[in-house]
């Protein structure tokens, strides 16, 4: 496995336990370095994204939303919601990752993690979401400004 799909495979858990447990996302995130260690600099990308993602995640969710009409949002399994959302804070929200790049890694994370259609569900949401990237990235500037203040 790459060292960055590492990084975000470590994303991907502690985001899941935060949406289903209430335990404090630094210690969970500490205790999934503890079970598979990282470097500092990937460490460093996956607290990004975790520490990136969890305070917009509702904003995330209502993107999400718009692009999977037909699957309301909590009919859409925990797994594939955060893969997206992962995905969506790389290409959209932070831009460290070029768009292809989120959409083929989140495609790689719903092999290994979703059930067999997430792949492609994932890949459809994250393709409508590519088209409008500029415009959601201009939207979340002054949502994370506003959250970090």
């Amino acid at each position: 496995m790459k060292s960055r799909t590492k990084a975000r495979c470590i994303a991907l858990q502690v985001l899941y336990e935060q949406d289903m447990t209430t335990h404090q996302p630094g210690l969970v995130f500490e205790e999934r370095l503890a079970d598979d260690p990282l470097d500092s600099t990937l460490i460093d990308f996956s607290r990004q994204i975790v520490f990136g993602v969890l305070p917009i995640r509702k904003e995330l969710d209502d993107y999400i939303a718009q692009h999977a009409p037909e699957w309301p949002l909590d009919q859409v399994a925990v797994i594939d919601r955060n893969i997206i959302r992962i995905a969506m804070w790389e290409f959209a929200v932070q831009q460290c990752t070029p768009v292809k790049v989120a959409i083929n890694e989140a495609i790689e994370l719903a092999k290994f993690y979703g059930s067999e259609s997430t792949p492609r569900f994932v890949n459809g949401v994250l393709g409508a979401l590519a088209n409008r990237s500029n415009e959601i990235h201009q939207a979340f500037s002054s949502i994370v400004k506003s959250k970090t203040a």
